[in-house]
């Protein structure tokens, strides 16, 4: 069958009403499928982006022709998330959602961050067609109500007692966690997929009832940033954090040691509710600067002109993008050997993993000084991500997961149209 492709995708947060990563792998696979001639709809939640930001977003994102966006948007504010996170039904969304279902014959639907569309989202059916269905778990979400396995805002979550961790993480306990709602909704998917080996084994351990398969994140090829590189955005040598200014990211762990290596500057970019904190940890420390938020355009010399990208998260990251954006500008990463993180390094060796301060002191210096080692790290990290990272690699195992389960589901001979 080769004819191009009608995808629905359904999460709570899409560009550019939208905070996380998430939200901006689906925004490149939408316009990666769209560019192959697929049309895309994408159905987000706009209530459920107030709900966390009064304003409207700060910065526009440009949509492709093929890829149609459909906002949720009540009319009853902050009751319908919270509807939702309570019951785990869309109540005042399921209009506009049966809508975009009559609207035209869907082949794929794909399930992203849904935790504020509600576990019964998972049984729609496309009332045209026989539609293959699949689940991307992008955080933790479907074995943890607060989605990252951050236990009472203190530590990785080894063993659950989610109610206590609930309410010590002030949010209200979801009632429909006490009951069989989400394992009934998922027998509606046909394949649960993980960007990370790890965050697979996770949700086979934590009881999910599901078989999670295997399929990497990926951002785009940007050979032109490290082919014909913007000049260096200062003199000093640095290495490079990128990533939300919170809690868990463990930028706060760079910055207490930061002083016991001499020589090399910190730059940080990124925003979040944990910056008044870092940059009070920071004052009086003139070789750690701020940089905001930034695009991934405005992003791209920072990344090929460090000596390294440090990952330092605390908990447990279900793939870590940061690093694939590093490799694509051949730029080495070291890496909290903690969830996702060292398996990505460890696929690539394109950096190193560290378990305490003392090892990523002692990592860090060895890459200043050696311009060969960086260079070294570097060239396997952009292997590997040409290899595994990049959207023609992603697309052909998106490819061979659809037709797979359609060919298992339905019969019938592959969707050609898929292919790179």
């Amino acid at each position: 069958m080769n004819r191009p492709l009608n995808f629905l995708h359904l999460t709570t947060f899409y560009p550019p009403y939208s905070f996380g990563g998430d939200a901006m792998q689906l925004y490149r696979l939408s316009h990666a499928l769209a560019e192959r001639g697929h049309h895309v709809d994408v159905v987000h939640c706009v209530d459920s982006y107030h709900l966390l930001h009064p304003g409207e977003p700060p910065l526009p994102y440009a949509e492709h022709p093929r890829v149609e966006r459909h906002e949720l948007r009540s009319g009853y504010g902050w009751l319908s998330p919270l509807l939702t996170q309570q019951t785990g039904r869309p109540l005042l969304k399921l209009k506009t959602i049966a809508e975009v279902l009559r609207s035209r014959p869907f082949d794929v639907i794909h399930f992203h961050n849904i935790s504020l569309l509600g576990p019964e989202i998972l049984s729609i059916t496309s009332p045209n067609s026989q539609a293959v269905k699949m689940y991307t778990t992008h955080e933790h979400w479907l074995i943890c109500p607060t989605h990252v396995l951050w236990k009472f805002n203190r530590a990785p979550c080894e063993r659950p007692e989610c109610l206590r961790c609930t309410l010590q993480a002030k949010r209200p306990p979801q009632l429909w966690r006490y009951t069989r709602l989400l394992a009934r909704a998922a027998k509606h998917v046909d394949q649960f997929v993980a960007p990370s080996r790890f965050t697979a084994r996770m949700h086979a351990e934590r009881g999910f009832p599901q078989p999670v398969a295997y399929l990497p994140n990926f951002v785009d090829r940007m050979d032109h940033e490290w082919q014909d590189p913007a000049p260096r955005p200062q003199e000093a040598p640095y290495f490079l954090f990128v990533g939300r200014l919170e809690q868990i990211k463990g930028l706060q762990t760079l910055i207490a040691l930061w002083d016991r290596l001499p020589g090399c500057d910190l730059l940080v970019a990124g925003e979040g509710n944990y910056e008044p904190h870092l940059r009070f940890m920071a004052a009086g420390k003139p070789r750690i600067k701020f940089l905001g938020h930034l695009q991934q355009r405005e992003l791209g010399a920072l990344y090929y002109h460090a000596l390294a990208c440090i990952v330092p998260s605390i908990t447990y990251e279900t793939f870590g993008m940061t690093i694939i954006e590093a490799f694509a500008r051949k730029t080495p990463v070291v890496a909290r050997d903690l969830g996702a993180l060292p398996e990505v390094i460890q696929d690539s060796g394109g950096g190193f993993v560290y378990r305490t301060d003392e090892e990523l002191l002692v990592t860090l210096s060895r890459i200043a000084s050696s311009p060969q080692l960086r260079a070294e790290l570097g060239q396997r990290g952009y292997d590997g991500f040409a290899q595994w990272w990049c959207r023609e690699a992603h697309l052909r195992l998106y490819a061979d997961h659809l037709n797979q389960t359609r060919q298992k589901k339905f019969g019938g001979t592959h969707w050609q149209s898929l292919t790179v």
